[in-house]
């Protein structure tokens, strides 16, 4: 498993505008969620993984973490719309990761040609600390379990 965060710049959406940053200086020195999606407006990571997050924000930060991200293969402007089409406030920050850069750095590539959604992230979860990589939760294909947000608050 690689460890260490890259310092790969990437779109970051945070109260809907975006920033080219750094990643391994956006998430210096805090302990980070970072989930993964395979695309913004799909069904389960609209209806299901995202609003989890939203969901147990304030308990999962309650546990020590400083930040929440959400990293999806889509454009800064999809991933803006789709943020802030959530009716409820949240302060979960967003990754336009539509090179696909940080998903192949992570080896999370998913295969979704079948589907007619091409290369896509893999449903994934992280926690990350001080730029390091402390545990990571990988989908199987089609399911929703180890990377919720019900999950990950059980396992901080």
């Amino acid at each position: 498993m690689i460890e260490n965060i890259p310092n790969i710049k990437v779109p970051i959406i945070k109260n809907g505008s975006s920033d080219i940053l750094s990643l391994a200086e956006e998430f210096s020195n805090k302990k980070i969620i970072l989930f993964g999606i395979p695309g913004a407006f799909t069904p389960t990571c609209s209806e299901e993984h995202f609003p989890g997050y939203i969901k147990l924000y304030d308990q999962i930060i309650e546990k020590g973490i400083d930040s929440i991200y959400c990293l999806s293969v889509n454009d800064k402007y999809v991933m803006i719309s789709w943020l802030i089409s959530y009716s409820q406030k949240h302060k979960i920050y967003g990754i336009a990761d539509g090179n696909a850069e940080i998903t192949k750095y992570f080896n999370l590539i998913s295969d979704k040609t079948n589907n007619h959604m091409g290369f896509r992230s893999s449903r994934f979860a992280m926690i990350i600390e001080n730029n390091k990589v402390k545990k990571i939760k990988i989908e199987n294909s089609g399911e929703l379990n180890v990377s919720s947000a019900d999950y990950i608050l059980k396992n901080l």
